[in-house]
């Protein structure tokens, strides 16, 4: 391969953003469309995930973290909220075994805590399964809410031992109380279904991230799509406050 190719092509990979995270919206009214009960589109969802996922992995994107149930979520009709909870339960039990195979890593971000119990179990099991995989991370935010995390990540610096405690916290202190540290900021954030608004999600790390926003519905996101939001992002120039 020639300089100039090989410069080309490292001048792609250099473009391709490291973390994408998505706020997958646009299932109920997916549904409403076809005339279908809320939960059709949930489990229409899914499917638009494994695609995601897979398609992320085509890509080269090496973090994907889903916005998949809001701390505000809970205001949702019982019924709802517990198809929701039968979803998550059904995809981390069919799908870790695959997820392994393709070598990715499944994380979770988020008050889990506060889930049902068996619920709990399987974020540990799946978590555990498959914390070797080095393709890629997948988040998913569940019972998620940005400024919960803030203030969890206040009251965890509060509850450190004072001989411990940092004497001053700065960007990079305060970065190590969130649930997950190490995960590095989305460079792109992608919202579905036409709402112009981020509702909550990664606030403390989306400081410098590029939206994007379509008015696709989630259950109809593809790679295609995918596509079409890399490209966008590729199309920008972040200047973190230079010039």
């Amino acid at each position: 391969m020639g300089q100039g190719k090989a410069n080309e092509v490292e001048n792609e990979v250099e473009i391709i953003p490291a973390h994408v995270a998505i706020i997958m919206d646009g299932n109920g009214r997916w549904a409403r469309q076809r005339h279908l009960p809320r939960i059709m589109g949930h489990y229409a969802g899914v499917k638009a995930v494994e695609r995601t996922v897979i398609a992320a992995t085509n890509i080269g994107i090496r973090y994907l973290s889903l916005f998949a149930f809001s701390t505000e979520n809970w205001k949702r009709p019982k019924g709802e909220v517990l198809g929701l909870f039968g979803l998550f339960r059904y995809y981390i039990k069919c799908k870790v075994k695959k997820l392994k195979e393709e070598n990715i890593r499944l994380r979770f971000s988020g008050r889990t805590n506060l889930l049902p119990e068996d619920l709990q179990d399987l974020i540990l099991w799946a978590q555990d399964e498959t914390e070797k995989g080095n393709k890629m991370d997948l988040v998913v935010c569940l019972n998620y809410g940005g400024r919960q995390e803030i203030i969890d990540a206040v009251n965890r610096i509060l509850d450190t031992d004072p001989e411990t405690r940092p004497k001053q916290i700065d960007e990079e202190s305060f970065r190590s109380y969130l649930y997950l540290p190490d995960l590095p900021d989305p460079d792109l954030i992608i919202r579905t279904s036409g709402e112009k608004r981020i509702s909550n999600f990664w606030l403390w790390q989306s400081s410098y991230s590029e939206l994007y926003f379509t008015d696709v519905l989630w259950p109809d996101f593809d790679e295609v799509r995918l596509r079409e939001a890399v490209e966008e992002y590729q199309r920008r120039e972040r200047r973190y406050g230079g010039i």
